[in-house]
């Protein structure tokens, strides 16, 4: 069952909106199966300087890749919660868990989501 949760404008802030301007390919890769909504990115995390940084990396890595995000900072703590994480910055991509507990360079995260979209 999932479960919608309605997030607070000033906790969360959006990187692109959108559809993606993508090949018809790529376009197929950032599309969830059960849902063809657009690629999801969330950083978890209270706003402190190591989530910064991992939010920074995140979107360096997305400009590098060429893709639009539909990108959120969760900082509401009942919300970062309901993952199961207990230490961030966390990442999650299009809803899965993908790191917690450490700062990713902009490298490690294009890795991560070449590996999640199969690009």
């Amino acid at each position: 069952m999932e479960m919608h949760q309605e997030k607070p404008e000033n906790q969360t802030s959006s990187f692109s909106e959108g559809t993606p301007n993508l090949d018809h390919e790529q376009e197929n890769c950032v599309r969830n199966d059960s849902n063809p909504a657009v690629l999801s990115v969330k950083v978890l995390g209270p706003g402190c300087a190591r989530c910064k940084a991992l939010e920074a990396n995140t979107k360096s890595a997305l400009d590098k890749l060429g893709l639009k995000a539909d990108f959120n900072h969760v900082t509401d703590f009942s919300q970062i919660a309901a993952y199961g994480i207990m230490s961030t910055p966390a990442l999650v991509i299009n809803e899965k868990v993908v790191s917690f507990g450490r700062v990713l360079s902009a490298e490690e995260v294009v890795k991560i989501l070449r590996s999640e979209l199969q690009l």
